[in-house]
């Protein structure tokens, strides 16, 4: 069981960055078993495809809007631009047979950019911000947001309205 069924099944008040750094494992441990061959490869690149795709709509309709501060606001800009550039990608991919010459080459860019949005721009600069500028409370009652939509996203499969979102990055509010 992964860290984030673990915390879905817990069924508590979880802290926003604790369920995406959770979201962010979890992701991690879908590419390393697709560049491994663990499992089926093709439900394997399904589910990475759809958390991928809603883990980028959560931070981008509810996280990211909720923590604009003059703090996080060009931390948040590089933010969106980086998950067009993933979702360029993971589109890109999903076009592609699992045995294509290029589809390999593709997973391990997408490898690169998550990794990179994910553990060096969120986990190691936004979140710290977060956890300064938001309470407990408020991250808590963030995180409920964030898992609900996440939950219900995943119900079907976000990953089917990638394509459509790779022609501009996510639109932001003003910083406050």
């Amino acid at each position: 069981m992964g860290v984030l069924s673990t915390i879905i099944k817990r069924g508590v008040t979880t802290d926003v960055l604790e369920l995406l750094e959770a979201q962010h494992e979890e992701v991690d441990l879908l590419l390393e078993n697709l560049k491994n061959n663990i499992g089926d490869r093709r439900e394997q690149f399904l589910l990475l495809a759809d958390n991928l795709a809603a883990h980028a709509t959560v931070e981008e309709k509810i996280f990211y809007p909720a923590v604009m501060a003059k703090e996080t606001g060009e931390l948040l800009h590089e933010s969106v631009e980086e998950h067009l550039a993933i979702k360029r990608v993971l589109a890109d991919m999903l076009e592609k047979q699992l045995d294509d010459d290029t589809f390999h080459a593709k997973l391990s860019v997408l490898e690169e950019q998550v990794s990179h949005h994910a553990h060096e721009e969120e986990e190691d600069n936004l979140f710290p911000k977060v956890k300064k500028l938001f309470s407990t409370d408020e991250r808590a009652a963030l995180g409920n947001d964030v898992l609900a939509m996440f939950e219900e996203l995943m119900k079907g499969h976000p990953s089917q309205n990638v394509p459509a979102e790779t022609t501009k990055a996510a639109p932001l509010p003003p910083q406050r």
